[in-house]
């Protein structure tokens, strides 16, 4: 064995060289957001939420991987619903020193012919064995750099076109530049989550002395998590020759052509291993793109963070080892039907509690309870349910209640004006439907909802939702899914067991020729028919179908899972201390 590694090691044990120490982190897992507290809001939506589950388990199960990311000093943004339904866009003001620990280290990448310093902050997940991941968020805030140059770590997709290809070029070459400062020199794969750090590579050929193309597929896999057009950044060469240092625009040109870089195109031509995030996500994927050569690997959620405190405890008493093993719940039936459901309905007043002090409506435990929050934006269809108001009316005047969430980005007219008719229906239904709209959603809204509802709808346009990891969230809860059949609900479904269905079965892949009233119709439908009775009538059934719920669909769509299919897939079996160093 080196002397110098004897050296790093005198005086700790392998457990703790091995969760700290740069020699053994063979994976680099990088993502323009990264959800892991509410506290640090460095997050969107789902990519950051999933980005920071994926860590989880990766502490969690002892793979050997570290998180690079933005600071994004100014969050997201803190949203504000005025009473006609406005959205107003705050910063979302933290202070990484509460949370994050600041690093000596300092590299420097060159924007617009200046020198920009970048500095990292440094978050350790803890995993359930003592195992550490360390995360690090990239920060050009400070006094090192211009003024304007600052500002590039202050806001998640905020800005123009040339902020967002700043960001990312801190991001990929920035990234890595920091990785190597740190020590990290025994990467064999580097992860892209997403196409925004697909300038790995560059740096990556510069590395090599700007050699061999072909090389650097050796070491990237990448994950696209969307086919809608907004999630895949273009940048003309114009801008790129404004920003970037020679050589490489030029190597940009000869690596991609075209008039301009597509990065999830960057990132499909330089990686190894190319994946979609459902298995008809994969279908959709390989007809956008006009490629074949692309695996899926279902997305999951960390169980044990999004398990709410009351299930936590009955998990805990009946399946025991379900934190670090999920596939346990599938012994679910041997919980006790009334300890489950007083479990749920526990969760049902935490959230009640939370609506009444933030709107001041009191909502019924009694009553049927709908979930619909997730971004708001014209995919996603938030406002589908409001097709036929006074079918509506009819359904559920007195039977059902509904909860919506969620945020519209800042330059996204139609999601703001989804949100708007929300309100609106708020309003004017409010005699016959409680309707409350809950602002500002984030992960601790989230964690209320997908526990505290009994049904969590998704009305996704298909086949746009890739996967829809807060359904799973609401799964692994005993909440009920009544989702239209895309994303991971194609998986998940099992009708009249984990949820039901809506809309006609998925034989097309097609972005075009889509007859959405099909969707209204089904929802109305299955709501009068089977949801709306099955609750109230059929008590016994629904919770079976709770326990069906968790036992099926909350012991697969995790993230350990998840994590095995990339190590067996997509990585390579990382290597073990005893193999890296003879121990």
């Amino acid at each position: 064995m080196d002397q110098s590694f004897r050296k790093t090691t005198l005086g700790k044990s392998l457990m703790d060289i091995w969760a700290t120490e740069p020699y053994f982190r063979s994976i680099a897992y990088f993502s323009m957001e990264i959800g892991l507290d509410p506290k640090i809001p460095t997050y969107a939506g789902g990519l950051g939420i999933l980005a920071g589950d994926t860590l989880k388990s990766a502490a969690d199960m002892n793979i050997p991987m570290v998180g690079v990311t933005l600071l994004h000093r100014k969050g997201y943004f803190r949203q504000e619903i005025d009473k006609n339904g406005l959205q107003r866009e705050l910063p979302e003001v933290w202070h990484p020193e509460e949370r994050l620990h600041l690093l000596p280290n300092e590299v420097s990448v060159t924007i617009e012919g200046r020198v920009v310093r970048i500095r990292a902050w440094e978050y350790t997940i803890v995993g359930a064995t003592g195992y550490k991941v360390p995360v690090y968020f990239l920060d050009t805030d400070y006094e090192a750099n211009h003024p304007d140059d600052r500002k590039l770590s202050w806001y998640l997709y905020g800005g123009d076109l040339r902020y967002r290809l700043c960001q990312e070029l801190i991001l990929g070459v920035g990234g890595l530049r920091m990785l190597r400062d740190l020590g990290y020199n025994n990467i064999k794969t580097f992860h892209l989550n997403e196409g925004h750090a697909a300038f790995i590579t560059l740096e990556l050929l510069r590395e090599q002395g700007y050699e061999d193309y072909n090389k650097i597929r050796e070491k990237c896999v990448f994950t696209t998590h969307t086919p809608v057009a907004a999630g895949h950044d273009i940048f003309t060469y114009d801008l790129i020759d404004k920003v970037m240092k020679p050589p490489f625009p030029d190597h940009l040109k000869n690596m991609v052509g075209g008039e301009g870089v597509v990065m999830s195109d960057l990132a499909f031509k330089y990686s190894r291993y190319v994946n979609a995030v459902s298995e008809k996500h994969k279908e959709v994927t390989k007809k956008l793109f006009n490629v074949e050569n692309v695996d899926y690997i279902t997305n999951g959620i960390h169980a044990s963070t999004w398990v709410c405190p009351g299930m936590k405890n009955l998990f805990s008493r009946y399946i025991r080892g379900w934190e670090n093993d999920p596939t346990r719940l599938v012994r679910a039936f041997s919980i006790p039907d009334e300890e489950l459901w007083k479990a749920h309905q526990a969760a049902k007043l935490k959230l009640f509690a939370h609506v009444l002090e933030n709107t001041g409506v009191e909502l019924d435990p009694d009553i049927l309870t709908i979930g619909i929050a997730r971004r708001a934006t014209a995919y996603k269809r938030l406002d589908l349910i409001f097709s036929d108001v006074k079918r509506l009316v009819n359904i559920c005047a007195g039977k059902v209640q509904f909860i919506f969430a969620g945020k519209a980005h800042p330059q996204d007219e139609d999601g703001k004006k989804i949100i708007q008719k929300i309100i609106k229906m708020a309003s004017e239904l409010s005699g016959a439907i409680k309707i409350v709209f809950l602002e500002n959603y984030n992960m601790d809204l989230a964690a209320l909802l997908t526990a505290g509802v009994d049904v969590w709808l998704n009305t996704p346009k298909r086949p746009l939702e890739a996967c829809g990891t807060s359904g799973m969230k609401a799964a692994v809860n005993g909440v009920l899914n009544f989702s239209v059949l895309d994303g991971w609900w194609i998986e998940g479904c099992r009708e009249g067991f984990t949820g039901w269905a809506i809309g006609p079965s998925p034989n097309e892949v097609d972005l075009i020729g889509y007859d959405e009233t099909l969707d209204a119709e089904s929802l109305y439908e299955k709501l009068e028919n089977e949801v709306i009775p099955t609750y109230y009538e059929k008590r016994d059934r629904w919770i079976q179908m709770m326990k069906y719920s968790i036992a099926l669909n909350g012991s697969y769509f995790n993230t350990h899972r998840m994590l095995r299919e990339y190590v067996e897939r997509a990585y390579g079996r990382p290597k073990l201390v005893s193999e890296s160093f003879g121990l």
